[in-house]
């Protein structure tokens, strides 16, 4: 009886994670702000609605499959324009990708814009098909050619576009 109860109890608890797991993430979200013409808040239920897209990177021998959502097209929601649109003072402009525990890394419009380069950038929120969680937070900004991760940010929490003046 002891153990038929263990059991129950274990099942509940493990129900009970798997609900918290999947509110969490429905809960977390990244915002694009900055030089936008319409600052956005987005989670992995408006992602989900986007376009989507796949990268299979691998890591010391280890394949990982990200899905996402192209980072050029989440840019274009918020307003920018690419492609023959993406040109004089728009070319002065940078993107700043910010992580909760304060990791930054910057790009430059023009490196974002698949019309100027194969390079592309994914906001992924799925690895190997399940929400990304915990310590990796529920966004990733995947770079697929970039021959060290070190500027992919795990824990994407903040884009923000900056305009360069002088």
């Amino acid at each position: 009886m002891t153990t038929r109860l263990s059991t129950q109890v274990l099942t509940i608890v493990w129900v009970f994670l798997l609900a918290a797991q999947a509110l969490a993430q429905s809960a977390a979200s990244f915002s694009v702000s900055g030089a936008v013409s319409q600052p956005l808040t987005l989670t992995a239920n408006d992602l989900a609605e986007m376009p989507r897209a796949t990268v299979t990177m691998n890591n010391n021998g280890i394949e990982t499959k990200y899905e996402g959502v192209w980072l050029s097209e989440i840019l274009k929601k918020a307003g920018l324009r690419f492609g023959e649109g993406l040109r004089g003072a728009a070319l002065a402009t940078y993107v700043l990708a910010s992580a909760s525990d304060g990791y930054q890394v910057v790009f430059s419009l023009g490196e974002l814009d698949p019309a100027m380069t194969d390079q592309q950038f994914l906001v992924a929120d799925k690895a190997d098909g399940k929400p990304l969680f915990g310590e990796n937070g529920a966004f990733r900004l995947v770079i697929p050619k970039d021959k060290r991760g070190a500027r992919s940010v795990r824990m994407l929490s903040k884009i923000e576009v900056v305009q360069v003046r002088k």
